[in-house]
């Protein structure tokens, strides 16, 4: 299990230096979020990758600023919008093969105008192998807009996909949805295979770690038990924290967590 921070954090900062500020400042690893088609453009990621060698940076996953229009594309019925954003998503797992970069976190169809459960997953599993060949893992983020913000919908998921679905459990997504993030994690269990994690309480739904009442131990330990390989991304909004010195902070709280959790289980291995 590792530690990281999401590019996310630094936005509206542009791409390259939010990534530069976050490799100077130690933090090893990272999610990019991409905020322009230009960011995908090879000689832009090559930079990116040079960067991040330079660093000793690795990158665990991608976030596509796209993810709005996927409704629209992915989740139609007009057919020619599906292989559409299907081949300019190609670009992204293009991209991630240069990065080092696994994952691909799509947000999904918008709640508001829901589909059964059985086309999303025809769908999903379009986009799925339309990635694999690059070795990139899509996985479906669980977001309060969308159907994935229900754990009810995200189970069904699950029920007809069996082990070719994939999960990012998004904590303050579930808490704005009114969700159990430790629920969903028991429920979903090995699928979810990347975090994105705040802290929250009665005075906000994305709080710097520490700052609220969600039980962060408690819930790496199940996070451990069931997707050990998994990555662990901080993910703030700007106005949650004061500034890159916030960040390490709570970078480093999370690995030393992270550490201790694993040093536990080696010790006292879980036990269902």
């Amino acid at each position: 299990m590792q530690a990281g921070v999401s590019t996310a954090c630094l936005y509206p900062k542009l791409l390259e230096d939010a990534l530069y500020e976050l490799a100077v400042n130690g933090i090893a690893h990272t999610e990019l979020f991409i905020n322009a088609d230009c960011e995908l453009r090879r000689p832009f990621v090559a930079t990116m990758a040079e960067l991040m060698s330079r660093f000793g940076v690795t990158c665990r996953s991608l976030h596509h600023f796209a993810a709005p229009i996927e409704p629209m594309m992915l989740f139609s019925v007009y057919e020619r919008r599906v292989g559409d954003l299907i081949d300019y998503y190609k670009h992204s797992f293009e991209a991630m093969q240069t990065l080092g970069a696994e994952i691909f976190v799509l947000h999904g169809n918008a709640v508001h105008n829901p589909v059964p459960a059985d086309f999303y997953c025809e769908r999903f599993m379009r986009l799925a192998e339309a990635a694999r060949p690059y070795g990139v893992i899509v996985a479906q983020e669980n977001v309060v807009r969308c159907q994935s913000g229900s754990l009810k919908f995200l189970e069904e998921m699950k029920a007809q996909m069996g082990d070719e679905i994939r999960f990012v459990l998004d904590v303050k997504q579930a808490i704005r949805a009114g969700e159990n993030p430790h629920l969903m994690l028991q429920r979903l269990g090995s699928n979810v295979v990347h975090v994105h994690i705040s802290d929250h309480s009665e005075k906000g739904d994305c709080l710097q770690l520490g700052t609220g009442r969600f039980r962060i131990r408690a819930f790496l330990e199940e996070v451990y038990r069931h997707s050990p390989e998994c990555s662990v991304m901080l993910e703030l909004y700007r106005s949650s924290y004061r500034g890159i010195s916030d960040l390490v902070s709570n970078y480093r709280m999370l690995s030393r967590m992270i550490a201790g959790v694993e040093k536990a289980a080696e010790e006292t291995p879980f036990t269902e």
